[in-house]
């Protein structure tokens, strides 16, 4: 008959197994997404690049306003001021992640969300560096005009950025 500490310490071993593959898979997960998050941005910049090259220069008003939401972003400026008809694709996958959440909650019109409300839901540690790292890129969000702090640390969308009932969002 095994002991009791004989059958706790196979349980344990069972268990850390587990966690050891499910890292692996993640790891492995995380590698697979930086790929694909890497190609995504390729693509885009693609779409851009041609979009740039099929603009034609004759001062059309169209072709002024195409010029100046594919000059939004520039290489140094990572988050552009938020402006009409400025495209949510002009920002990182990381931004769109949070003003993706963020318009989930407003049109299920919850409320705002903390920064530890975002990591739990982008599936992330709950850890002050990962926490802070999402403070950062709301607080830069706020500053340019993407988001709204109802309260200290509390995030939502700004109003001119929030859709609209009736806008099919």
């Amino acid at each position: 008959m095994s002991s009791v500490v004989g059958l706790l310490e196979q349980h344990e071993l069972s268990a850390r197994r587990r966690v050891d593959e499910l890292r692996e898979e993640a790891d492995r997960i995380q590698a697979e997404l930086a790929l694909a998050e890497q190609e995504w941005k390729e693509w885009a910049i693609a779409r851009s690049r041609v979009g740039a090259v099929l603009v034609p220069e004759n001062g059309n008003a169209d072709a002024e306003a195409a010029r100046e939401l594919r000059d939004a972003a520039k290489p140094k400026t990572q988050v552009p001021v938020w402006r009409e008809g400025l495209a949510w694709s002009v920002l990182s996958v990381d931004y769109q992640r949070i003003l993706q959440a963020l318009a989930d909650r407003h049109r299920l019109h919850q409320g705002p969300l903390t920064c530890q409300e975002m990591a739990a839901a982008f599936g992330m540690d709950v850890v002050p560096a990962k926490v802070e790292a999402l403070r950062s890129k709301a607080k830069r969000l706020v500053a340019r005009g993407w988001l709204a702090e109802s309260a200290p640390g509390r995030f939502m969308l700004a109003d001119p950025v929030a859709p609209r009932s009736g806008d099919g969002s």
